[in-house]
């Protein structure tokens, strides 16, 4: 109950010093994620998704109530108790009244060969990014490949639009069309002029390309595609949501898996 008594004390009595709320407000920030080598976790059902997972969290600045409910069930986590208005403050989230962590960034993944591999040319928007990989990971795509100008998949809107499959499905991002370029697979490209998805003939292994859904994908990586593909459109709709056209896409897949 220590942390009960400390925070129930005048002003939360153990609270986030001034060096950690810098630290904390500078890795909203690519240039000081890159320079600490960490980020940030937000909200509870993203921290308890980074709790339970193999990742390192260097520091959980929790609420009274969430560390009351949780730390007996994680021994040797440093949590800090703080006041929720300041939490608050310091999340780059609208609102956060449960915990942010501070989380070492882990090492890079090996890049798949082989299997189902879903690659991202120039999605720049984080919450798109973010939601890709929750798709992924309904889907049980471990690792995503993006261009190098894709929005960070450390950015604090992306981690907290993975609504905590961030814990499972890691991102790369390389020079795209050069490592497109060393894999012996087909690549299945999101074109409004492909083939329809519903009758293609997917094979077990291959790369599906999505691009943005300003520019789509870019004569760089379009011209690696084996097989352009499509998704019918029954409406009047001018386009689908890059996120919500890669599940479509991938549940055509997984179909015929």
């Amino acid at each position: 109950m220590r942390s009960a008594i400390l925070c129930a004390s005048f002003y939360g009595a153990v609270m986030i010093s001034k060096n950690q709320l810098k630290l904390i407000r500078q890795l909203g920030q690519k240039k000081y994620r890159k320079q600490f080598n960490q980020y940030l976790v937000q909200g509870e059902k993203n921290v308890l998704e980074l709790l339970n997972s193999p990742l390192k969290a260097v520091d959980i600045f929790a609420t009274e109530a969430f560390i009351n409910t949780y730390q007996a069930q994680y021994l040797g986590i440093n949590f800090i108790c703080a006041e929720e208005e300041l939490l608050t403050k310091a999340s780059t989230l609208v609102s956060n009244n449960a915990a942010i962590a501070i989380v070492n960034m882990p090492q890079a993944a090996q890049l798949q060969t082989s299997g189902l591999i879903l690659a991202l040319d120039g999605v720049s928007d984080p919450g798109n990014l973010g939601t890709i990989i929750r798709v992924a990971d309904w889907y049980g795509i471990k690792h995503i490949v993006t261009s190098t100008d894709s929005a960070d998949a450390y950015n604090p809107k992306t981690i907290s639009a993975t609504m905590g499959s961030f814990v499972r499905v890691s991102v790369s991002q390389v020079d795209l069309p050069a490592h497109l370029a060393t894999l012996k697979l087909p690549i299945y490209g999101a074109f409004l002029d492909g083939e329809n998805v519903h009758n293609t003939q997917f094979t077990g292994s291959g790369v599906l390309l999505m691009g943005s859904e300003s520019h789509g994908i870019r004569e760089a990586c379009a011209k690696l595609v084996t097989d352009k593909i499509t998704i019918p459109a029954f409406g009047q709709a001018e386009s689908l949501n890059v996120a919500m056209a890669t599940g479509i896409i991938l549940d055509n897949f997984k179909r015929q898996a």
